[in-house]
Parts: structure tokens; sequence; C-alpha cells
């Protein structure tokens, strides 16, 4: 064999095997995984929560008329990849705008990513359910509090019933989830909790012992669990049903709330504008900080966006945005409302 061509058949192999090891997800012909403990995270896709997806209304309302309504209102998502191979890790690093990041910052250690997805299903129900509690408030409608549903094992499982009216908890009357929620969250796993319920119109008092929240990242402190996913009801009839598919965590509460409004009322926010918003909602309309809120404005300009709303608490890092479109402070959904009826008008708004 020629001496030449020995030495580059021989220097070659390490070459390519190399190359298959950092391209390839698995060690080829074993079960062992190669993948990087990074994930990627970048723009993800948006919704018009006024329209439709595959043919069914993103917000559909029951129970009394609803109004026209013009324009677009864009919710935005942040995809994540994870599970990736080096290659793909660096490929989306180079020739991207993708946020690399730690993988247990997107599923902690401990922790699976169907556990996580299980997690961002029931924060996007949570989200729902505050943005229709925000909405009707706003529109000044009487609000009840029904169990949804009980997290399998936790302490209301087999304690509170689908279709219970939470009334009071340790026996303050509460009006909306986050009320609730904050109830909760002054205790301690292992302390006991009395919720307030009207079963079928009987008032019942249950008492049930918090448990640790699980699936937490490592290191961080306990948090007490009840157990219990509300939805809110109108007493004048109101059923808001939200219908996506297969979107998690609770930043789309904001625009839910935003469309309900719109749906409701006989002013057309919009007025053929298209916006676009993300942020976390509670009952009494506080709007909250999310994560992704670049890659956020970079999906809802290239969708066409006008403007966007932005929590105020991510407003310096939205400001390192690449999109050139205004983006609107809010703190509050008033404070949105008023700003979407300034920004079509032509007047002024709060910006980041």
């Amino acid at each position: 064999m020629n001496r030449r061509f020995a030495t580059l058949l021989w220097g070659f192999i390490p070459v390519a095997v190399a190359t298959t090891l950092i391209t390839s997800s698995h060690v080829p012909g074993t079960d062992i995984e190669l993948t990087v403990p990074l994930a990627a995270e970048g723009p993800g896709p948006v919704f018009n929560t006024l329209g439709a997806v595959d043919g069914e209304q993103v917000v559909s309302i029951e129970g009394v008329p609803t109004d026209a309504t013009t324009g677009t209102l864009y919710m935005t998502t942040v995809a994540v990849r994870h599970n990736m191979p080096l290659s793909q890790a660096l490929s989306r690093w180079l020739t991207t705008d993708d946020t690399i990041v730690p993988l247990d910052t997107v599923i902690p250690q401990n922790s699976t990513a169907d556990e996580v997805d299980q997690q961002n299903k029931l924060a996007f129900a949570s989200s729902e359910h505050s943005a229709t509690v925000a909405a009707l408030r706003y529109l000044n409608k009487k609000v009840t509090i029904e169990v949804a549903d009980t997290v399998p094992d936790s302490p209301a499982a087999g304690v509170l019933a689908t279709g219970d009216q939470i009334v009071a908890v340790d026996g303050q009357p509460v009006e909306t989830p986050s009320q609730v929620q904050k109830l909760v969250m002054d205790k301690k796993p292992g302390e006991e909790l009395e919720v307030t319920v009207l079963h079928d119109g009987v008032e019942q008092h249950h008492t049930v012992t918090l448990q640790a929240r699980p699936n937490l990242p490592e290191g961080a402190p306990e948090m007490p669990q009840l157990g219990v996913l509300m939805k809110a009801s109108s007493a004048d009839g109101v059923e808001v049903e939200y219908n996506l598919e297969d979107v998690g965590g609770p930043s789309a509460g904001l625009v839910f709330s935003l469309t309900v409004i719109d749906k409701l009322t006989e002013e057309d926010l919009l007025q053929g504008h298209t916006l676009a918003g993300t942020g976390t909602i509670t009952g009494e309309g506080e709007i909250g900080p999310i994560g992704g809120i670049t890659h956020k404005i970079a999906a809802a300009a290239d969708a066409g966006a006008e403007a966007f709303l932005v929590p105020k608490d991510n407003c310096a890092e939205a400001r390192r945005a690449k999109a050139d479109i205004p983006l609107i402070e809010v703190t509050t959904l008033s404070d949105a409302v008023s700003s979407l009826r300034a920004f079509r008008s032509g007047g002024e708004f709060p910006t980041c």
C-alpha cells in the first residue's frame, strides 16, 4: 500500500468516527445517547385568539350574545428544542437567533420531559381560568370559582369534587382562583387547610393536609400543594372555552383576557389592527412577566404585528429584541385596554 495513501486513510478514520459521533444522537450500534445537556429556545408559532384554528374558534363564548371583532390579536409562544446532538446545538447557536441554555433550566433535575409537559399544560389551563376571571371582573360580571379537576394523589383528590364551588379558604371568602392560590401559598407543606365549598348547593367544610409540590428544581424551597384545578364561572351564564391544543405555560393570560373583553363588548378594540402580546394575569387583572420575551417579539414581528404588549417587568429585556415594532408597557388589564384604544386612535401610550 502506498505510504501516503495509508497515512491519509488512517488519518481519515478518526475524523470520520468523530464526525459520526457529533452528528448522531446515539453511538452507532448501541443505545448509548450522545445528546448534549443543552436546550435551544427560539421563536414559536403565533395564534390569532380572535380567529379560528382548524375550523374552531380559539376562544368561544356561549350563554350570551357576542359582538363582532375585527383585526388580529396574536398569542405568542417560544419553541424549545432539546435532546439535540452536538451538531444541532452548534448549528442553532451559529445560524439562528436561538438562545442556548442549560437543559436543567427547561427540564429540572429529577424531572422528566413528560412531567414538565404536564406541568406546563396545567399552567396553561390555570392561565385560561385566570384570564376569564380577569375579563369578567373587568366587565363587572359576578364570578364564581369551581373545581375543574384535581391532581391524582394530591390532598384535594377524593375530597373535592368536579363542580364544587369554592367559597372560602380557612374561613376567608374567595372570589378568584388567585385568592385561593395565595391562601395556599401562605401555608407550609404538612399544615392543614380548610376549604369551604358548595356541593350541589349544600355547604361543606373539608380539612386537608397540604403536601410538598413535586418536581421542583433541585435546591428550590419547598412549596405547598393543594392539587386543585379551578375554573371560573359567571353568574350571568357566560361560558368561555379555550380551544388550543399542545400549548403550555401561563403566558397567554393577558391576550386571552383581551379576547374575551373584545367579544363581549360592542366596542371593537382593534378596529382592524394587528397586535400581539404576552403576560401572565391574575383574577384581579394584574399582569406578570414571562420568559422568552425577545423570541416572542420576533415571532410577532414576522407575523406582521404592528405593536407588542409587554409586561412592565419584561421591558428591559424586551428592548434587546431585534424586531423594530412599538413595545407597549402594561401592568394591568385596564392599562392594556387603554393602550389599545390609544394605539388605534394614534394617541399616546406607555412604551418600554
